[in-house]
């Protein structure tokens, strides 16, 4: 991006309407809106101004005044219908940008892969998709049609105190923009208290999300209480940047009300002295005196609701650098050669991340033949996981190439490639679902009878037997109800019923006691049989598996 956020960002942000279709007819319906507003505050202040002239000046009595007031009384309740529909069109214009928004940043974010996030941590992403597009409620309902009253109001007024007195339109065109000034100078400080406030609960969500991930590990060795204080020292620094968020808001609607309140009185003692001199009519002083305090109304409104969308448009510039991240180009070739006849061979591969100064990995070469298991291992950090990605499809290069049968994987179609493997990471995720349904997204067509066959395969017999509801056996999220090495098993019936030539596997014996990390490798043997593996290990009988292994760095050695 050649902007940064804040460069961008100002009253309106134009990339809603590329993001959020449905902020297109929302503006116009408020422009028109705003207009119809204006028209109601003129004719309101006129028909006042004619009532209470008509009674004071002239003596008419109710008979005579019945009219203007009928009429008075239309544009009361033509004003409130206009408020009711503006609000029931900014509710509705909100639920639905919101969920256009939500539904542009997850389909980018599937397009992007799981390794290219935008520089986004995945507990920030879970705020963003939630709590912070969610913010966008006080923008669209409060800011945004405030927005569009806020210029078309004062310009409407002018306009008319033109006509009527030109020395107090003078007054009032010379400190209306004090109010933006003063709102601006305020507005940076909520603008930098806002980002501060949500990066601090993304920090907390973060935060949040590694200690329940690791809570088996904390127990074991005895540090949940010392996590326990860390969250609550983000939670209280959370809750104090939201008390000081809160302070401004309130300081600045003071200081927003002063400067409006000193203006109309300005307005007012002129035009006093004026009638009083005889300089005025008392019908021209009553408009002035009526539509002064609506000048400054939308501005001073427009103040107070920036404060109620800051946090929202926050999210919203994060949302964006999510969505302006660019997708890397597909490959478009279809025809994926065999790998049970081809293998596959990686040459001089380099991968560096942008965040880092050090190659994650530089110069890794291998070949792997149809039917052979190849390990490799390596200290932490040597980019294991980094070469698996890549042969995932989700990294490109910077230098090298990974070839299947001479064809570049660059070229290839990555829903093509996905056909051909099968990936079990480290912790695979579960849905809340039945375990029937976990295992069918090998194999989304499978029947039944093909489901059981791939969990008996996998050593999933037995726990399904002991279960009254066997495969039907509902979950919770992430398989809450079944132990690690259970998950892990439904994991490897995925594989098994998915029945790919190729089988990338990621540490799948992590966190596994040694009798269930049998079980696991007894089924990993059988759902390697015949296939191309390759397999990321650390522990001796994994690495036992394999025909060679290569340890990033050095040359492959015979297993």
């Amino acid at each position: 991006m050649d902007e940064t956020p804040r460069a961008r960002r100002g009253a309106f942000d134009p990339r809603l309407l590329r993001y959020a279709r449905a902020t297109r007819p929302f503006i116009v319906a408020s422009i028109c809106l705003g207009a119809l507003t204006a028209l109601l505050i003129i004719a309101q202040a006129w028909l006042l101004a004619d009532v209470l002239a008509g009674a004071l000046g002239n003596g008419k009595g109710i008979a005579q005044l019945r009219p203007a007031l009928e009429a008075l009384l239309l544009v009361v309740l033509a004003r409130a219908a206009v408020a009711w529909g503006r609000d029931l069109l900014s509710h509705r214009c909100s639920a639905l940008a919101k969920g256009q928004l939500r539904a542009a940043l997850l389909a980018h974010l599937a397009a992007l892969g799981p390794v290219r996030r935008g520089g986004q941590r995945t507990a920030d992403l879970a705020v963003l998709a939630t709590r912070g597009i969610d913010a966008l409620d006080g923008y669209f309902s409060l800011y945004l049609p405030q927005l569009f009253l806020a210029v078309i109001v004062p310009l409407a007024v002018l306009a008319v105190l033109v006509g009527e007195d030109w020395i107090s339109a003078l007054i009032i065109a010379g400190t209306l923009p004090l109010i933006p000034l003063f709102m601006a100078l305020v507005g940076a400080a909520t603008r930098d208290r806002m980002e501060l406030q949500l990066r601090t609960l993304q920090q907390l969500a973060g935060h949040f999300l590694d200690v329940v991930q690791g809570l088996t590990t904390l127990k074991i060795f005895g540090r949940a209480k010392a996590q326990i204080r860390a969250i609550g020292e983000v939670t209280d620094r959370y809750r104090r940047t939201a008390m000081s968020t809160l302070k401004v808001t309130f300081l600045s609607s003071l200081i927003l009300e002063l400067v409006a309140t000193l203006s109309v009185a300005l307005v007012a003692v002129v035009v006093g002295v004026r009638l009083m001199g005889g300089h005025v009519g008392l019908r021209t002083a009553l408009i002035v005196l009526i539509l002064a305090p609506e000048a400054y109304l939308p501005l001073r409104l427009l103040g107070a609701n920036y404060h109620a969308s800051a946090e929202g448009m926050s999210a919203a510039q994060q949302v964006f650098a999510v969505l302006e991240t660019p997708i890397p180009a597909r490959g478009r070739r279809t025809d994926v050669p065999d790998l049970t006849v081809t293998g596959i061979s990686v040459e001089h591969l380099r991968i560096q991340y942008p965040e880092s100064d050090i190659p994650a990995l530089e110069g890794v070469s291998l070949t792997v033949e149809p039917g052979e298991i190849l390990a490799v291992t390596g200290p932490s950090g040597c980019g294991k996981s980094t070469l698996l990605a890549v042969l995932l499809g989700f990294l490109e290069p910077q230098g090298g190439s990974v070839r299947i049968g001479g064809v570049d994987l660059a070229t290839v179609d990555p829903d093509a490639w996905f056909t051909q493997l099968s990936w079990m990471p480290q912790r695979p995720h579960l849905f809340a679902a039945t375990i029937a349904e976990n295992v069918r997204l090998g194999r989304p067509g499978a029947t039944g009878a093909q489901v059981w066959e791939a969990a008996q395969a996998a050593g999933l017999g037995d726990v399904i037997a002991a279960r009254p509801e066997g495969l039907e056996t509902m979950l919770g999220e992430n398989g809450v109800g079944l132990s690690v090495g259970e998950r892990q098993r439904v994991a490897l019936a995925r594989a098994f019923l998915r029945d790919a030539p190729l089988l990338l596997l990621d540490e799948p014996t992590a966190n596994l006691d040694g009798a269930t990390e049998q079980e696991v490798l007894a089924a990993l043997r059988r759902l390697a049989r015949g296939r191309m593996v390759i397999l990321v290990a650390h522990r001796p009988a994994l690495v036992g598996l394999a025909d060679r292994v290569l340890e990033l760095g050095r040359l492959p050695v015979p297993a």
